[in-house]
């Protein structure tokens, strides 16, 4: 799937991924993937769902799905750049994904999000019922190198 507007591509092409560019950006500038490794942002482009916005042939906004296509979904890695933020792409981008075709009839999305609240509730996320039968294991700083290293 395809769609342009205002000069902006919306796609889930695979082969218009900048794989550079994104890893830069989350190794960079996210609070959630700081320091990741090339190699792991690329196995993860290869096991999810990506979507993608460019701009004059730069990747400018990108997000993924991890998805059994079936029953499951959960949304990550979503990013507009800085200088791209306020034009309402991050809102355009979900408007695109929600229809994806893989993603219809499922029985749970789910995402994690420090700051941006309003946006996911315009697409019906909420707070997540009985949250005492969710159980996680989380690793902090998981890319970043020890002490002995």
């Amino acid at each position: 799937m395809e769609i342009s507007e205002n000069g902006f591509i919306f796609s889930d092409h695979k082969e218009l991924l900048q794989i550079d560019s994104i890893h830069h950006y989350l190794s960079t500038e996210s609070y959630w993937a700081k320091n990741i490794p090339l190699e792991i942002v690329q196995r993860s482009i290869e096991n999810s769902l990506c979507f993608g916005i460019y701009k004059d042939n730069r990747q400018i906004g990108f997000a993924r799905w991890i998805t059994d296509k079936a029953t499951f979904a959960w949304l990550c890695d979503v990013y507009i750049e800085n200088e791209y933020r306020g034009r309402g792409l991050a809102k355009k981008l979900m408007s695109f994904m929600i229809f994806h075709p893989d993603l219809q009839g499922l029985r749970r999305y789910q995402l994690a999000t420090l700051d941006a609240h309003g946006l996911y509730e315009q697409f019906g996320f909420s707070q997540i019922q009985n949250p005492e039968r969710q159980m996680g294991i989380v690793i902090p700083n998981a890319y970043s190198k020890s002490v002995s290293d």
